[in-house]
């Protein structure tokens, strides 16, 4: 390889293992037939003239395995937490029991799990498309390179082969991911 020319693959690398967190944040917040904290951190509510996350007005808690429970901290903000759940479209109702909101998690019908896997797919793709976009960047900076004289042909194909195998990589993992949340999803 020339001396002329490195490629940070570290900082791609870097990049692609952000579009990884992500996915596995969307994936959280996915509703399984579990109850889960994390499934209430897309949600925000309209508290003190701002959009705020739910575990920034109360505690989220989990004490039944079907029953998410969020002690609202501020009398005030309690109509205004269960309406932000109601228009989530978690497909919660929330019941209220003096500032404590319960979220009883109903069983998934068939119908709805097919839906979630539906979903959990096109988190997986917009997570391919970020990785492929990444690669294209990096194949860019290559291209580059190689047309001002930096590198030889030779060490274009090795550039591409190392950035095309980094990208394959995080594609199987994506992939991994993909499966394994679908059969959560759909075990009954």
């Amino acid at each position: 390889m020339s001396d002329e020319f490195m490629l940070d693959t570290d900082d791609l690398e870097r990049r692609m293992n952000g579009a990884i967190a992500s996915l596995r944040t969307e994936f959280a917040s996915l509703r399984t037939g579990r109850a889960s904290a994390s499934m209430l951190e897309p949600v925000m509510v309209d508290a003190y003239g701002s959009m705020t996350p739910i575990n920034q007005v109360g505690t989220v808690n989990v004490p039944e395995p079907r029953m998410v429970t969020i002690n609202v901290w501020d009398k005030g903000l309690v109509g205004k937490v269960e309406k932000a759940i109601r228009e989530s479209g978690l497909g919660i109702n929330p019941q209220l029991n003096g500032t404590i909101i319960m979220l009883p998690i109903p069983e998934l019908n068939e119908e709805r799990r097919t839906q979630l896997t539906k979903v959990a797919g096109q988190y997986a793709e917009h997570a391919r498309v970020s990785i492929r976009n990444i690669r294209r960047d990096g194949m860019d900076q290559i291209k580059k390179a190689k047309n001002d004289g930096q590198m030889s042909e030779d060490d274009q194909k090795i550039w591409e082969d190392e950035v095309q195998e980094l990208t394959n990589r995080f594609i199987t993992t994506i992939d991994e991911q993909l499966e394994t949340k679908q059969a959560e999803i759909m075990q009954v």
